[in-house]
């Protein structure tokens, strides 16, 4: 059998103490308007963090599904959640906060993911009104700014942002209802929060401002916020794959890896980051109390997708026996 085309989409969505709105969200990627199930789609996880009222739902398809499966989840989600009255600890900006486009195996290319991306982002802004998008990554041509840069210039991070001043790349101005949503492409990035024992949320910044790629000494392609969680604080990590191999000082490990177009590329392993964490906090005289990974690493994520597609599973995330967070 000819090798699957599989792309996954890491949907983020501003809703997770509503669960059954959630699984209603993931399920609307399975099938189409009249109900039919959608082939050689998937939902692997729905990762829900009640403290931020966000979730996570990986959302794995062929290429010739990803688009109609995403934006039928995106539709779904723009329904059914209101910024308006949304309240939660974690940043958001819209309804569907977060639309990443990744690839899963050689055979999916940079350009395949870019033309996936502006779909669901056209798709989105014309049949949902009132929506609109910024683009990141890849798809963000020419200068293929990174989410975290395409975020600190939309105001994401602000407490309150002012959407009244915001100039999307796709769509009309942000509407309060619907937000501002991030669309784009890029290699394969993983979650990975860490949990401090205190509620300094001091302590917990310091500890991001090291970790960080920006910083010198800092992990590269690690981001990372320090967010009040569960009576503790949280180093919560987007863990970005970056190019080429890892920094020689950092390969006590192995740091896992693949390919894009020819480009060899690897992320930091959760390993090295709950250390990292665990070096940087004992300094301060704080413990650890837990690490949990929001989903997949890549190659977890393109073997499950591989197992779920080849026995049919749709809700894949009601048959996982292994817990992920």
């Amino acid at each position: 059998m000819a090798s699957r085309r599989l792309v996954a989409c890491l949907l983020n969505v501003s809703e997770a103490r509503r669960k059954d709105l959630v699984e209603n969200v993931a399920k609307a990627a399975l099938c189409d308007a009249d109900g039919v199930r959608r082939e050689e789609t998937t939902v692997l996880n729905i990762f829900n963090d009640h403290d931020y009222n966000r979730s996570v739902i990986t959302i794995v398809a062929s290429m010739a599904s990803i688009r109609d499966a995403v934006l039928s989840a995106c539709q779904k989600a723009c329904a059914l959640i209101d910024m308006c009255v949304h309240s939660g600890v974690h940043p958001c900006m819209g309804a569907v906060d977060l639309i990443p486009i990744y690839p899963l195996g050689e055979d999916v290319g940079v350009e395949d993911c870019v033309q996936q991306a502006l779909a669901v982002a056209h798709g989105l802004t014309e049949t949902v009104p009132g929506t609109s998008a910024f683009l990141f990554g890849w798809a963000d041509s020419p200068l293929q700014r990174g989410l975290a840069q395409r975020r600190k210039e939309m105001g994401w991070f602000r407490k309150t942002p002012d959407l009244q001043d915001l100039r999307p790349d796709v769509g009309p101005a942000p509407q309060k209802r619907y937000g501002l949503t991030g669309v784009g492409a890029g290699p394969y990035v993983m979650n990975c929060n860490v949990t401090i024992d205190t509620q300094d949320i001091s302590v917990g910044r310091s500890i991001a401002a090291a970790l960080r790629e920006s910083t010198p000494g800092g992990l590269p392609g690690v981001q990372v916020l320090a967010l009040p969680h569960g009576g503790a604080v949280e180093i919560a990590c987007n863990v970005e794959s970056v190019a080429g191999a890892p920094p020689a000082h950092l390969t006590g490990e192995p740091w896992p890896s693949f390919v894009v177009d020819g480009q060899p590329y690897c992320h930091a392993p959760a390993s090295l980051i709950t250390a990292r964490v665990a070096e940087l906090a004992g300094r301060r005289g704080v413990g650890l109390k837990g690490t949990a990974l929001v989903g997949f690493t890549p190659r977890e994520c393109r073997a499950l997708a591989e197992l779920a597609l080849s026995g049919g599973i749709g809700e894949f995330w009601k048959e996982q026996r292994r817990v992920h967070m």
